[in-house]
């Protein structure tokens, strides 16, 4: 994993690591880390579905660097498929180092959501 570069995909959610989501040392909780990485892949995905959607799957995800506190953890998503009633997504986490504009990728995942009707059955994804 390439931890510093270009983030890949689409800028879909910044926010500031707080004191609340740390350990003792200042690190922030990777389990914070992947919470902001579902809620950007559900804005992207609910938005490409047009609708309610909730998270099926996460894939393969290792944390390279940490957030420490005052980081802002930026998610960009990137929607690679969309099936029937599903949109797999590649999700990276950055942190922008406090008060700088250096950016260190945390770590990426695959997202898979998938798209419901309002009696929370699986419903198909309309076309693009």
């Amino acid at each position: 994993m390439n931890t510093d570069g270009t983030p890949k995909g689409m800028l879909t959610l910044r926010t500031p690591a707080m004191p609340k989501d740390a350990n003792a040392a200042g690190d922030i909780f990777g389990g914070w880390v992947m919470a902001q990485m579902d809620s950007a892949c559900g804005i992207r995905a609910a938005e490409r579905a047009k609708g309610r959607v909730v998270t099926a799957a996460v894939r393969e995800m290792s944390f390279a660097k940490p957030v420490k506190i005052g980081d802002v953890l930026c998610v960009y998503t990137n929607i690679v498929r969309v099936g029937r009633s599903s949109i797999t997504l590649q999700v990276e986490a950055w942190a922008q180092r406090y008060l700088t504009q250096q950016m260190n990728l945390v770590t990426h995942a695959e997202f898979v959501m998938v798209a419901l009707d309002e009696q929370g059955k699986p419903s198909p994804v309309p076309e693009s």
